[in-house]
């Protein structure tokens, strides 16, 4: 069989010619008819648990997103201006290309020592690597990688001196994983801005026609605008699922190659889009940094601009390898990285669309869009 037969029949290729099945017919709008998760959330994807820790004083945050055992993992890093942890472990030519923990933080790079606190709890329950063949006295060796974002000009309480809160608001994270957990202002997007929008904390899910789930969570702190000029639609609203962002009706989104609607001025260091997407497929490091790349489109397709000098945009992905793949292992990685994607664009979304002021602030929300 050819490629181009191979695609045909798993799905992925339409015959020249045929309708395929969300073409739209005469008199009718077309819709996505995506199937989520029962949560639409990360959580979704079996084996991972996510917890948030919140401080309103200083208006930020954290987000662990927690495996239930070592999981093949990768990074794609776009930004100009990222801020990251333990990212060059997670190459396949190195030892341990896998995670315990991924850890989003809002506090620029105060923020990155989240991880430390995340680390310092799996250690005391023996969670890490070297954890199967653990002697007495020798303690294991967490893996958290982990990205930050910039939300110290925010408005709130950084009078920390020497004792920055993030260590602990990453203890308090980890201490609270479980399924569900809010969007909006939560986690490391509770002190987030997108463009000249309040940004926050998004998550979904896909259940593909394979029955792999995939899923994302996101922090959007972006420069660019995740709504079309003059306008309240999103630009990742050809991609939603039932209403999760509104359910606008879909139309043409339109802009000028220099406009970009709701966007924040260029300032150094001051943005990023930081997230992960995962999937419960087993697939090796390398097909899970063909994931995290493909997955990066869904940024470009909800946010604008995207990748500038100004932002520190990363995306991680993790696999729990609780499935084999049902069809040749290089579709399964087209399929999963494509998926996450539209996947990742509807998380920016949400993330935005769930966003309230938070207390003592004002900010603009999308909600409070006229």
């Amino acid at each position: 069989m050819d490629r181009r037969n191979l695609l045909k029949g798993a799905g992925l290729l339409a015959a020249a010619g045929a309708a395929g099945p969300l073409a739209a017919q005469p008199g009718q709008t077309p819709r996505s008819d995506g199937r989520t998760g029962p949560r639409n959330l990360i959580t979704d994807v079996a084996g991972l648990s996510v917890g948030i820790a919140n401080d309103p004083a200083v208006r930020t945050g954290v987000t662990v997103i927690l495996a239930d055992r070592l999981s093949t993992a990768a990074v794609d890093v776009r930004g100009g201006g990222p801020g990251t942890r333990e990212t060059d472990a997670l190459d396949a030519y190195n030892l341990v290309h896998a995670v315990n923990a991924i850890v989003l933080s809002g506090g620029s790079s105060y923020g990155l020592a989240a991880s430390d606190g995340v680390a310092a709890w799996l250690g005391a329950h023996g969670i890490g690597y070297g954890g199967m063949a653990r002697k007495p006295g020798v303690p294991v060796s967490p893996i958290v990688s982990g990205a930050i974002l910039y939300d110290l000009a925010n408005g709130g309480n950084k009078d920390w001196g020497i004792d920055p809160p993030y260590r602990a608001l990453g203890l308090k994270a980890v201490q609270a994983v479980g399924p569900d957990f809010a969007l909006g202002t939560s986690g490391a997007g509770y002190g987030a801005m997108s463009g000249g929008l309040k940004g926050g904390l998004g998550s979904a899910s896909t259940v593909t026609s394979e029955n792999y789930t995939v899923g994302a969570i996101v922090a959007v702190n972006s420069m660019g605008s995740t709504v079309a000029p003059d306008t309240r639609h999103f630009w990742a609203s050809p991609y939603e699922v039932g209403n999760e962002f509104g359910g606008l009706p879909p139309q043409a989104l339109f802009a000028g190659p220099e406009q970009w609607g709701y966007t924040r001025a260029p300032a150094e260091r001051t943005n990023t889009t930081i997230a992960c997407v995962a999937t419960d497929v087993a697939l090796t490091a390398d097909e899970m940094k063909r994931v995290a790349i493909m997955a990066q489109d869904g940024m470009s397709r909800a946010i604008r601009p995207v990748h500038t000098p100004f932002d520190g945009d990363v995306v991680f992905a993790v696999s729990t390898g609780r499935i084999e793949p049902k069809e040749p292992r290089e579709l399964a990685t087209l399929r999963v990285g494509t998926v996450a994607a539209d996947t990742l664009a509807r998380a920016i979304a949400r993330g935005v669309y769930e966003a309230t002021s938070p207390p003592g602030a004002t900010v603009k929300t999308w909600k409070g869009l006229a």
